[in-house]
């Protein structure tokens, strides 16, 4: 994937700004609070449906202004220029793809693929299941594309749909015959959810072993499992939902299903997640991502885009040249921000455009 243009409006300190990043590394440095952080923003805002940064109502919009925009114009291997747009208020939201109106914002998640390592990410290890869980469906929404023929889009609103109304009937007490479809379905949709997170854990799994021993070898090797919080061995989830009926009457929402499942990460030769240093936590959290990243390039023929903010900060430069050197073999689309421009760049000699950010404006660098 490489992204053309880049518009964003009313984003913070962006008022009114536009990028035309080159196809390989794009290097934007600029004081703190300058901005450069809130173009990688935008970008994964649109692939994500999220900031990485915190709420959409909490700050994100520009002060005084109604909304933000960003609109994108991008290109794919084998595929005609693409184009998509997004208008959020904070509360509401409107957005486009390819000139038609979008209905989910799911649809835009699979049409973009924009990877972010930013400052939070070491939360992919050390936080709570919530963000391992979504780190596995957005990349389930890549590699089961409803356009290409696959369904996990089709099935997580299947899913989402049905613990909805579920909650909802738990929360008047009842124990009837809707009841007993709402739990079908969503019994029906959860356990193929599972099948399919399984199966994409295990596609991960080599690229993991690979970057693992680039970028921490010390960890001796991390393997991935998907822990479904029920006892899956034993019985199928509907059965699991019908044993913890009374005791989800009594607290009034669902306690089994895949929406409590966690990828579970261990480490060969390190200590459990928890006894991670916050060096080794941040590496480990950046080969989750970076294997994503590769697994999804030898699925579709060609890399997501890559963002890197503040690299210098997070990495140290022994370990910056490591994540950059494979990198710079990958043929992807590179945004890498710093206050300063980074080392570890100049001293592989990597090629890159260079942007400057300053009071929100963004200009190009010769």
């Amino acid at each position: 994937m490489l992204i053309r243009k880049l518009h964003v409006q009313g984003l913070r300190r962006l008022v009114d700004v536009e990028m035309r990043p080159g196809p390989g590394f794009n290097l934007v440095t600029g004081d703190n609070g300058s901005g450069k952080t809130s173009l990688l923003e935008a970008m994964h805002l649109m692939a994500h449906g999220r900031s990485f940064r915190g709420r959409i109502r909490d700050g994100l919009v520009r002060s005084g202004e109604p909304a933000l925009q960003v609109f994108l114009e991008w290109e794919q291997p084998g595929q005609p220029g693409r184009r998509a747009g997004l208008r959020h208020s904070g509360s509401a939201w409107e957005a486009r793809l390819d000139g038609c109106q979008v209905s989910q914002l799911g649809e835009l998640c699979e049409a973009l693929a924009v990877i972010t390592f930013e400052p939070g990410s070491h939360a992919l290890v050390d936080g709570s299941s919530e963000g391992r869980r979504r780190y596995l469906d957005w990349g389930l929404f890549h590699v089961e594309r409803s356009d290409a023929g696959g369904d996990f889009f089709s099935l997580w609103r299947r899913h989402a749909r049905a613990h909805k109304q579920r909650n909802a009937l738990l929360r008047q007490g009842r124990a009837d015959a809707q009841l007993d479809a709402w739990e079908h379905e969503l019994a029906q949709a959860g356990e193929a959810i599972t099948l399919q997170r399984e199966a994409y854990v295990a596609r991960l799994q080599p690229h993991v072993d690979a970057l693992i021993a680039e970028i921490l070898p010390a960890a001796g090797g991390l393997s991935l499992s998907l822990q479904p919080v029920w006892r899956r061995q034993e019985l199928g989830l509907a059965d699991a939902l019908l044993l913890a009926r009374e005791r989800d009457i009594a607290q009034g929402h669902t306690t089994v299903g895949p929406h409590r499942a966690d990828l579970r990460l261990e480490f060969r030769d390190l200590p459990g997640r928890d006894g991670l240093s916050r060096g080794q936590t941040k590496l480990a959290a950046l080969v989750l991502l970076l294997a994503q990243a590769s697994q999804l390039a030898a699925h579709a023929g060609h890399w997501p885009v890559l963002q890197l903010d503040d690299l210098a900060s997070e990495l140290d430069r022994h370990h910056q040249q490591r994540v950059l050197q494979v990198l710079a073999g990958s043929g992807a689309q590179v945004f890498v921000t710093g206050t300063d421009p980074v080392p570890a760049l100049a001293a592989l000699d990597i090629p890159c455009e260079r942007f400057h950010v300053e009071h929100g404006v963004v200009g190009r660098l010769a």
